[in-house]
């Protein structure tokens, strides 16, 4: 299958064209980019992939899926025309401003009958593989509460303006996560913590309680101008509790320069100094790590194109992490909790 990439910044460059060529059966037909350093760039990374100056030219010139990374005030125009092609769509997260957008582009894509999906592919994380695998087992029991953290050292990342922030930025990701492991939630309760930037004022950091429709919940934070790093996952549950912080591997051996490709079968396994550790009555046990490898994410979105399965992640799915992002929102502003 032909996929073209529309946008090549930092998310294009390390997070989607890698995982593409490394997906069999897919192939890197061609690129979207408009300014000189970007052609440069993805011309130096695929001397053989055509750049295009326009997803219009893109779609021209005929491809069987189209990705969309470009910044988050564009996405709709772009998803839109891409489904008015009949060309599948993977759009990068998050994929609406809003939960009113989001639904709006998921009816367009029914309407015309084309796959759209969401790339939160931060569910293939070697840390949240191994976590969703020990919950499939029942290893902790009925659950109580995920504490999912992530403070990332990239104050020059942070997207600033009333269409960034870190909240839609890392808190798509944590709140997907929380869905996927604890599934639906009920109540909102947010803060944010807000920097003045020239595009406007924007969150750099936040904290979210999420009540689960199981009782449980999820206490979920990040940060990006706080110099600090770190990731951690805890779970508590009945039978006992999971703990581990991770080393971030599949981003850390992009930017090191390394490419799935080139070794998939020993791809995004966080090493066994990062494993996690199970406590329970019978003692603590230390957990080997699952692969984790975000091109498992495009080969089931190609399965989805080809054979109508559901994509990896919906657009309902997607929808109800933008439904609590709005939530978080208004929780923030007006400081209560806000019941979905």
């Amino acid at each position: 299958m032909k996929v073209g990439l529309v946008g090549y910044g930092t998310g294009g460059q390390n997070f989607h064209a890698p995982f593409i060529t490394a997906a069999e059966g897919l192939e890197l037909a061609g690129i979207v980019a408009r300014a000189p350093a970007t052609i440069a760039k993805a011309q130096a990374d695929f001397p053989d992939v055509p750049i295009y100056a326009s997803l219009t030219e893109l779609l021209a010139a005929g491809v069987d899926m189209v990705t969309i990374t470009t910044p988050p005030q564009t996405r709709r125009e772009l998803v839109l025309e891409a489904i008015a092609a009949g060309v599948a769509v993977v759009a990068d997260k998050p994929f609406a401003p809003d939960a009113k957008t989001g639904r709006e582009l998921a009816a367009a894509a029914q309407a015309k009958g084309v796959v759209l999906g969401v790339y939160h592919n931060r569910r293939f994380d070697s840390d949240m593989q191994t976590l969703h695998q020990l919950i499939e087992q029942q290893r902790l029991g009925k659950l109580w509460r995920l504490h999912n953290r992530m403070d990332l050292d990239e104050p020059h990342t942070l997207e600033g303006g009333a269409t960034g922030g870190l909240l839609r930025d890392m808190g798509s990701h944590l709140v997907d996560q929380a869905l996927w492991l604890m599934g639906p939630v009920t109540s909102v309760l947010a803060h944010l913590d807000i920097v003045d930037r020239p595009e406007g004022a924007t969150d750099a950091s936040f904290v979210l309680t999420l009540t689960h429709s199981s009782g449980a919940h999820s206490y979920i934070s990040s940060s990006k101008i706080n110099y600090l790093s770190c990731r951690e996952l805890r779970l508590y549950g009945e039978a006992g509790s999971y703990v581990a912080q991770g080393s971030d591997v599949q981003a850390r051996d992009i930017f090191a320069g390394k490419r799935p490709a080139n070794d998939r079968a020993g791809w995004g396994f966080e090493p066994p100094e990062h494993w996690g550790t199970l406590h329970t009555a019978a003692g603590y046990e230390r957990i080997p790590a699952a692969q984790g490898a975000y091109h498992d994410y495009y080969q089931a979105f190609a399965a989805a194109v080809k054979n109508g399965s559901a994509p990896p992640v919906t657009t309902e799915q997607a929808i109800r992490v933008l439904e609590v992002l709005d939530a978080a929102f208004i929780s923030a502003r007006e400081g209560r909790i806000v019941a979905l």
